[in-house]
């Protein structure tokens, strides 16, 4: 299991951006991720940070949503970020990929079931949820990075 300082440094920079600025429709949003398969490993004990691991990835699928809602030129950063924690934290890890995978797709999910077009409330649940995110890692550093 990797230690969550070098994964939570990453994601804090990326939550703590500048924020969507002006905003666009965009009516086709990027879809979330995808769960991969590998072969299977023995599980592991759950870590004592994996609740709030789920949760900040429910708030990147959910900043993914939005920014590419909102964004005239979707970006795939928020994407790229929730595969990298995936790979850094679960390993080969299954069932940890596959919790990791459906927290970020619910936060996706959650938004894409409410906003269809960016509004003025989109653009101020993205900023939200960046800084919850970003209070997040720095709180999983914290306490539980070396």
């Amino acid at each position: 299991m990797v230690k969550p300082a070098r994964l939570a440094l990453p994601l804090l920079l990326l939550l703590s951006s500048t924020g969507l600025g002006a905003s666009q429709d965009k009516s086709t949003p990027t879809p979330g991720v995808a769960a991969t398969t590998s072969q299977p490993a023995p599980e592991s004990k759950p870590a004592p940070y994996d609740g709030r691991l789920e949760r900040l990835s429910e708030i990147l699928g959910s900043v993914h949503y939005l920014r590419n809602l909102c964004l005239k030129d979707g970006e795939d950063t928020w994407r790229k970020a929730m595969e990298n924690l995936i790979s850094m934290e679960a390993g080969n890890e299954q069932a940890r990929k596959e919790r990791l995978t459906a927290a970020f797709n619910r936060g996706y999910r959650s938004f894409a079931s409410v906003y269809a077009t960016c509004t003025a409330q989109a653009v101020a649940a993205e900023e939200k949820y960046r800084n919850e995110g970003a209070t997040l890692a720095t709180e999983i550093t914290a306490r539980f990075g070396n």
